[in-house]
């Protein structure tokens, strides 16, 4: 029995390859002697991950112009904090690599996620955000702790997932029943031990309930609302079989008028088959 979601962390071999990076990408960007090309050599240390950083500079998520061919151009266009958030991204899917699909199809779970960063990162730019790819990534890992729990008890995932198309009953309430906490308190369990951002992982541990954000609701808000616009979209599942509700409260906090929904909706549509692919495809 686990009594707490860090306790599903236990032996996991996946935590600390991407702390790695993270943390050295972190210090190097903190640090007033380095330079650009001290970013672009560690990004370049690793092919694959060089090679998934140069796809999606160049896919529809920017539009650039001309082709981004250097790790070090790609840091000088898209900027210092935006490559370390984007290198996170793309290698999260990479991470979680060869996860059994007996509960969720991995590229379904995957597709979801991407819609709700991609959601959350054209929302973000309504209402110029500074650093708009962290609101990206967070939207890709708010679901994070579903695979944890696929992985480490699926009896119970497999339990959960059931009883809901059986009764209607939303996935992360049943979860809550019976394991004892949701997948969102495992994301965050799991963003914690990763070092990440406090705000990441504020928005990960309430992205079903964002008016219970104290430090960083406006980041919890919006990808709530994303993470609705992906489900009600259909693009994806994590294991959700309908559309959570929206907070009302949530969406008032945004600030933005429903008007964007038509256009976001455009924009998501345009970009998440590029992205996706980009972000899927083999290194």
């Amino acid at each position: 029995m686990f009594r707490k979601p860090g306790d599903l962390l236990r032996g996991y071999t996946k935590i600390s390859s991407l702390s790695t990076i993270y943390t050295r990408l972190n210090e190097v960007i903190n640090s007033p002697k380095a330079s650009m090309l001290d970013i672009g050599k560690i990004i370049r240390d690793d092919p694959g991950l060089t090679a998934r950083l140069l796809r999606i500079v160049n896919s529809a998520f920017y539009g650039f112009p001309s082709k981004i061919d250097t790790v070090t151009r790609a840091v000088v266009i898209v900027g210092l904090q935006q490559v370390r958030d984007l290198t996170m991204a793309t290698s999260i899917v990479n991470l979680f690599k060869g996860i059994p699909k007996h509960l969720v199809s991995m590229e379904s779970f995957w597709r979801h996620s991407i819609a709700c960063g991609v959601a959350a990162r054209i929302l973000a730019t309504y209402r110029r955000e500074t650093n708009v790819e962290r609101f990206f990534v967070a939207g890709m890992l708010h679901d994070i702790g579903r695979i944890i729990i696929n992985t480490k008890i699926p009896d119970q995932a497999r339990e959960t997932i059931l009883r809901c198309e059986s009764s209607g009953e939303l996935l992360y309430m049943v979860e809550r029943e019976v394991i004892g906490f949701d997948h969102a308190a495992v994301g965050q369990a799991l963003l914690q031990s990763w070092n990440l951002p406090h705000s990441m992982q504020e928005v990960v541990a309430y992205h079903h309930n964002p008016c219970g954000a104290r430090h960083f609701p406006i980041e919890t808000a919006i990808i709530h609302v994303a993470d609705i616009i992906a489900h009600a979209m259909q693009f994806g599942t994590s294991g959700e079989r309908f559309v959570p509700p929206l907070d009302e409260e949530a969406w008032k906090s945004i600030g933005l008028p429903e008007s964007i929904l038509s256009p976001t909706l455009d924009q998501l549509d345009r970009q998440l088959t590029d992205v996706a692919r980009t972000i899927l495809q083999e290194a």
